[in-house]
């Protein structure tokens, strides 16, 4: 059905007086407006049943979105973050993270897919053209924005179109609540549990390649030997966690060699214990250089001495390895004094 089958008084009055206005070429003006084509009139223009189609369409689109957010918001609560699923052709992904992706799109997608339908169906459609005008804004522009602004509010039927309305506000109202969940992922804040390790006094030093107890003659001089605590197994649960705090490298020093009275004071016949975790941003130090007693993190180049407290000679780490006390059990082995006495790794916002 077009406009021409139509009566006229039947259309819907409109700006359609610009439509297929032409200019006239001649010597003074060779350049004629051509005008603009016949507007064509969509059905919804005419038909009001058509129009409540469209209207329906649109409000089941931002109903689809609030429905989305509500199962974003479930799916957040519901579903372990360590279950995973199997979705062809991508594989085992994460359940968590393919809801979450799924019901957040569908969310966006039907928000703007409404308000798109909305536009293309139901808002005015009419083309006008409108002359350049200067940058500055005078009385009677700015009439005439309020005038074209009104316009636009009433050709956009929102007053109208009630079931539109209120489902669009309900889509928009809730889809923040998305962010608002998400928030909840960044986790508790950390406690003291960045400032503690799982060493302890009277905890055993426990080589990280053979997997037994250190005894002081196992450490060589010139050496550097990596140790977790006892107990710390591998296929432990929170393993990576603890042993990004508790990881220890173990060098032997002459004990003239060592220069700072506190790092003498807490070895043990020149064997001394520093965190492996870098203070800059937390990378695994691994290279030794027994001539100068330095070790180097690979990530940034931090360099740290040994011999002088593991206090930073170079790079851009911002305070020394933490130590660790140790001494010997009654069985011979080398054992924890203790805890670290500050934070290992990189500062953090609760560190004060």
């Amino acid at each position: 059905m077009s406009s021409q089958d139509i009566p006229e008084e039947n259309l819907p009055a409109g700006r359609d007086h610009a439509h297929g206005a032409v200019d006239v070429a001649d010597h003074e003006n060779p350049f004629a407006n051509p005008g603009l084509p016949p507007h064509e009139h969509r059905i919804q223009d005419i038909d009001e049943r058509a129009a409540k189609r469209s209207e329906r369409m649109v409000a089941l689109l931002f109903t689809v979105s609030m429905l989305a957010t509500i199962g974003f918001i479930a799916a957040y609560l519901a579903i372990p973050n360590d279950k995973s699923i199997f979705v062809f052709p991508l594989g085992h992904i994460s359940a968590m993270n393919f809801a979450l992706g799924l019901t957040l799109g569908i969310a966006l997608f039907c928000i703007g897919a409404g308000a798109v339908h909305w536009a293309r169906t139901l808002m005015s459609d009419v083309e006008v053209a409108d002359d350049r005008h200067p940058i500055e804004a005078p009385p009677e522009v700015r009439a005439k924005v309020h005038d074209d602004f009104r316009l636009g509010a009433k050709e956009s039927a929102l007053g109208r179109r009630k079931l539109i309305r209120t489902t669009m506000f309900g889509a928009l109202a809730l889809v923040p609540l998305s962010g608002v969940m998400l928030l909840g992922g960044l986790g508790p804040a950390p406690g003291t549990k960045l400032r503690h390790t799982l060493w302890a006094k009277n905890k055993r030093l426990v080589n990280m390649n053979t997997n037994q107890p250190l005894r002081p003659e196992d450490i060589a001089v010139g050496s550097l030997t990596f140790a977790k605590p006892d107990g710390l197994e591998e296929r432990a649960e929170d393993f990576q966690d603890q042993m990004a705090k508790a990881a220890l490298m173990i060098v032997r020093l002459q004990p003239g060699n060592i220069k700072d009275k506190r790092e003498l004071d807490w070895s043990h016949e020149g064997i001394v214990a520093f965190s492996k975790i870098c203070t800059h941003v937390g990378c695994p130090i691994s290279l030794y250089e027994q001539q100068t007693h330095h070790v180097l993190c690979p990530c940034h180049q931090s360099t740290f001495d040994l011999s002088d407290g593991a206090r930073v000679i170079f790079g851009p780490a911002g305070h020394p390895l933490p130590q660790l006390r140790i001494g010997v059990d009654s069985e011979g082995y080398l054992q924890a004094l203790g805890d670290f006495e500050e934070p290992v790794g990189p500062a953090f916002w609760e560190r004060g």
